[in-house]
């Protein structure tokens, strides 16, 4: 009730709930009121009612749940998050400073970051541990070996340039000799029915024991080279 005397200012005024007065309700500066919700409005500048106040509660709190993050307790302003996040919640879980060339790898409870590697390096793992930078092992280093006394296996390839993902080894039945350039095989098979061989001997050679040696001749040995016959043994010259 007024007081005697004085005339009372009313409001734009609306006892309906959940009514919000339109901007045609309303002049520039005009404040609207529904007492039933408890809501004042005004018009802004641009004619749209807004609400400036309300009797409703604000919400006081705020959680960032299991995600790792702490928020603080502004009375106000902004709510700042702090922490770290979770990895479930697509965070690291742990507080990484970036590096240069660091690659991201995950820890059982983890992201983690690996230190960088050097230049041509490449990052390796044993499916277990930490990644790590390696240096990769070098391509097959071609030599010339007139020395070596023991047998050894020739290798084979599908190709003859480029690259090759798959080297065919023999076994006994195909060796070579280095030191000396013997060629050993359990059977020497001529696919064109010709076999050659030179008709100068220009190194010295020794036939071993329990082996026999045939040349297509004539045969010139040359000054000072010397074929030995081993006992028990032949060189037949057809």
């Amino acid at each position: 009730m007024a007081q005697s005397g004085f005339t009372p200012i009313k409001l734009y005024l609306s006892t309906t709930a959940a009514a919000v007065p339109t901007a045609a309700n309303l002049e520039p500066g005009e404040l609207a009121l529904n007492n039933n919700d408890g809501k004042l409005f005004y018009e802004d500048s641009s004619g749209v009612v807004q609400v400036i106040a309300s009797k409703a509660s604000a919400a006081n709190s705020f959680s960032a749940g299991t995600t790792g993050l702490t928020p603080n307790t502004a009375t106000t302003g902004a709510v700042t998050l702090a922490g770290i996040l979770a990895l479930a919640n697509g965070g690291t879980n742990a507080a990484l400073t970036a590096v240069a060339g660091a690659v991201p790898y995950s820890t059982a409870s983890a992201l983690a970051l690996s230190a960088a590697g050097t230049a041509g390096q490449v990052l390796t793992s044993n499916g277990a541990s930490a990644p790590t930078w390696s240096t990769p092992a070098g391509g097959v280093t071609l030599s010339n070996d007139t020395t070596t006394a023991s047998n050894l296996f020739p290798t084979f390839a599908s190709a003859t340039s480029g690259s090759v993902s798959t080297i065919f080894t023999g076994n006994a039945n195909l060796l070579y000799k280095p030191s000396t350039g013997e060629l050993q095989s359990t059977a020497m098979v001529s696919s064109n029915g010709i076999t050659v061989n030179s008709s100068i001997i220009a190194a010295n050679y020794t036939i071993g024991t329990n082996y026999n040696g045939m040349s297509a001749g004539p045969i010139t040995i040359n000054s000072g080279v010397t074929v030995t016959v081993s006992s028990g043994s032949t060189w037949v010259v057809l």
